[in-house]
């Protein structure tokens, strides 16, 4: 099993994870300088549900995108 990995393709698995991550980062700061509110503030002290389903369906999305455009 262990024969069948390529050192390529786990330098290459590395290297697109950690630009997915830092593209999830991005997104994230884009999305707290754009909203008139603190968003951590609304979700931990205010308990906003709907805020936290919001930013986490952003998540989903932006990572689905990412990894179409990895695997493409």
């Amino acid at each position: 099993m262990f024969d069948q990995i390529i050192l390529s393709e786990l330098i290459s698995m590395l290297f697109y994870s950690v630009i997915g991550m830092v593209l999830m980062y991005i997104a994230y700061k884009i999305i707290e300088i754009l909203s008139p509110f603190p968003i951590v503030k609304e979700i931990e002290e205010d308990q906003n549900t709907s805020l936290a389903i919001l930013i986490g369906s952003v998540f989903v999305s932006m990572a689905i995108i990412i990894a179409a455009v990895i695997l493409s």
